[in-house]
């Protein structure tokens, strides 16, 4: 299943996936196919540091959603669901301090 093109706007900022870096993703491979139970969700960042999600859909009368999130959130989905990593926890969240446990 293939990100694509999205744009949306929310509270009059635009959240592109052409312009945004891919940083994690629950698309793999799982022996059968790609899709997790017919949802696949992709966590991005836009060049000017603003995180959001895109989830895919292929069930019908569902649709494919562009949503904001939080620093925060985007972190438990790449510290949690989201396990497929296009980029280093450092370059996906560069003003977050990791400490040794």
């Amino acid at each position: 299943m293939n990100l694509g093109r999205m744009v949306r706007i929310v509270e009059r900022k635009r959240y592109d996936t052409e312009t945004a870096k891919l940083l994690a993703h629950d698309v793999y491979w799982d022996g059968h196919n790609m899709e997790r139970h017919g949802r696949n969700t992709w966590l991005l960042r836009t060049p000017r540091g603003a995180y959001f999600t895109v989830t895919r859909s292929m069930w019908q009368g569902e649709s494919d959603t562009l949503t904001p999130v939080s620093q925060d959130e985007a972190i438990e989905l790449y510290e949690g669901a989201l396990r497929e990593h296009e980029v280093a926890y450092a370059e996906a969240f560069p003003d977050v301090t990791v400490e040794e446990a």
